[in-house]
């Protein structure tokens, strides 16, 4: 999936810097109720959560169960019927979309939910100040398809002090399953193959927590688990034109690694969703549920972008937005 550009940014939204979901915000529906089954990424695994408990304050009758092992795993269990929303941290393959298809006679819905970036995160003692995507893909890669000359094995190569001479780049990322994993490869190894030498996680918290406490480390994980052990570096596209993952950059498509989260869900051509489904993703879309993402370190999803998915899943829901 390609990154998210300003300029497809300009052209979707018409604005550069995505604001909270205007209008009223979620109101209690009659008749909701039964469990919904999610399965898929870990990215927004807490995300999930948080919108569950959340919810449940509105029908607390209303069961959740969430596995949350990767954006993978959403694709095959919304297909065989096992889970009812399948988020994901990265768009659906072909193959994907296919197989779904076949069983169903038509194809998934695919909804964004939030906006996110994958960050390179070092231990607060390291003191290098930026990389750019061929530095990344000399790092990671075995194949360095990219462009660079040579493997990036040492943080000495990369002009650090005395101290770093010696020392080897400790490297950590996420399991094949993940979609942090497949938007990483996609965009920072230019589709090439990652070294044998990262030590990939179950889950982006193991990224972080493991570079907090490794002796230089450095790893790739969700934005939104950034935690006061670690730092996100800034990075470039070419050279050193750093562009820091902050909120705005990320926002604006600025930050090379910016990228939506998705929210998959079996839907019939020309009918609503079921109400429980429909109402919960009403309430994602709200002023309440996209203040969750925010609180969660995520972007909320521009408003415009909200009346256009509402329409999706029952055009009805357009009034008063």
């Amino acid at each position: 999936m390609p990154a998210i550009r300003v300029s497809a940014f300009l052209l979707l939204l018409g604005s550069v810097i995505p604001c909270q979901a205007s209008g009223e915000d979620y109101q209690k529906q009659p008749g909701v109720s039964g469990t919904i089954t999610s399965v898929g990424s870990d990215t927004l695994g807490n995300l999930m959560t948080f919108w569950a408990e959340e919810f449940k304050s509105y029908y607390p009758h209303v069961a959740f169960q969430i596995q949350a092992s990767g954006s993978s795993t959403a694709p095959a269990a919304l297909t065989e019927g096992t889970a009812n929303v399948g988020p994901m941290s990265r768009e659906l393959k072909e193959s994907e979309i296919a197989y779904f298809s076949k069983v169903h006679g038509y194809q998934p819905t695919v909804l964004k939910v939030a906006i996110d970036a994958i960050a390179l995160f070092v231990d607060l003692h390291n003191p290098v100040a930026g990389l750019n995507l061929q530095e990344v893909d000399a790092i990671f890669s075995v194949t360095r398809y990219c462009g660079a000359a040579q493997p990036i094995a040492y943080w000495q190569q990369l002009g650090l002090p005395d101290s770093w001479n010696n020392k080897r780049i400790r490297l950590f990322g996420r399991n094949s399953v993940s979609g942090t994993y497949g938007l990483f490869k996609a965009e920072a190894l230019c589709q090439g193959d990652f070294l044998a030498t990262v030590n990939e996680q179950p889950g982006s918290a193991s990224v972080v927590q493991s570079v907090a406490y490794s002796d230089g480390a450095l790893g790739y994980a969700g934005f939104g688990y950034k935690t006061a052990g670690v730092r996100a570096l800034p990075i470039a596209r070419h050279n050193k034109d750093y562009i820091a993952p902050s909120m705005e950059n990320i926002a604006s498509g600025d930050y090379p690694l910016s990228r939506f989260l998705y929210l998959v869900v079996n839907k019939a051509p020309e009918q609503p969703l079921p109400l429980l489904e429909r109402e919960f993703i009403r309430f994602i879309l709200s002023p309440a549920g996209q203040d969750l993402v925010r609180r969660d370190g995520f972007i909320p999803v521009p408003e415009a972008l909200i009346r256009q998915q509402l329409r999706i899943i029952d055009p009805e829901l357009q009034q008063g937005r």
